[in-house]
């Protein structure tokens, strides 16, 4: 079995998707942390802004996500579960997301963690493009100032403290260029059933979901 989330940037999907691989006893992928590894990559090689280079460097990128939780992310080898929250790779992973070749090298490599056990995953493409048949797919938004919200108080705990107002402009911006950019755009799949985390409490939605998911297994 296979579950899909979905949904923009704040709205929940990682918080989600690891308590109900906790409790499903699924393996969790975060597809975002391999967007944000590639990131780094280019970041620490001095080509962010060149296209042309991240293509090129791509098969010297080694990702992988390790099975115990909390999940550690691996760029080749090395862990840069911390360094992939900076900020910096906040500003730039949008445009490394957009860049077509990035996209089909990592959806290459996430489609193949399905082919090894019961797997959780959430991103923006994942019930269009990476699992368009995943047995549950979920679509999760928020209002953006809900979400703006939930980034601040995660970044203070890492010790960066950011205008409110600016968080919610950069969040608008970000589901703009998801929408908007031509491979794999954030989109809600047809049969993905869409939760609004607005007024939610993370063990409210985890509650609903389950609830889905074991209606989805009895069915079968």
């Amino acid at each position: 079995m296979n579950i899909a989330i979905d949904g923009p940037a704040a709205a929940g999907k990682s918080t989600i998707a690891k308590r109900l691989a906790e409790i499903l006893e699924f393996r969790y992928i975060d597809t975002g942390a391999m967007y944000r590894a590639v990131t780094l990559y280019a970041l620490n090689n001095g080509f962010i802004k060149s296209s042309d280079s991240i293509i090129q460097s791509l098969d010297q990128i080694h990702i992988s996500l390790t099975k115990e939780q909390p999940q550690r992310v691996l760029l080749n080898e090395v862990d840069v579960t911390d360094e992939i929250r900076s900020q910096q790779v906040t500003d730039n992973v949008s445009y490394v997301a957009s860049i077509k070749q990035v996209r089909r090298f990592l959806v290459e490599q996430q489609q193949q963690f399905i082919k090894n056990g019961e797997v959780i995953m959430d991103g923006r493409d994942i019930g269009t493009t990476v699992i368009p048949n995943a047995d549950v797919k979920f679509y999760m938004i928020a209002h953006p100032r809900t979400r703006a919200l939930r980034r601040f108080e995660e970044n203070k705990l890492r010790g960066i403290h950011q205008d409110i107002n600016l968080l919610e402009q950069e969040i608008i911006d970000r589901d703009q260029k998801d929408i908007s950019r031509k491979e794999s755009p954030l989109q809600k799949a047809n049969d993905a059933i869409e939760i609004d985390t607005s007024n939610m409490t993370i063990d409210e939605v985890v509650e609903q979901m389950l609830n889905i998911i074991q209606k989805f297994k009895t069915s079968q």
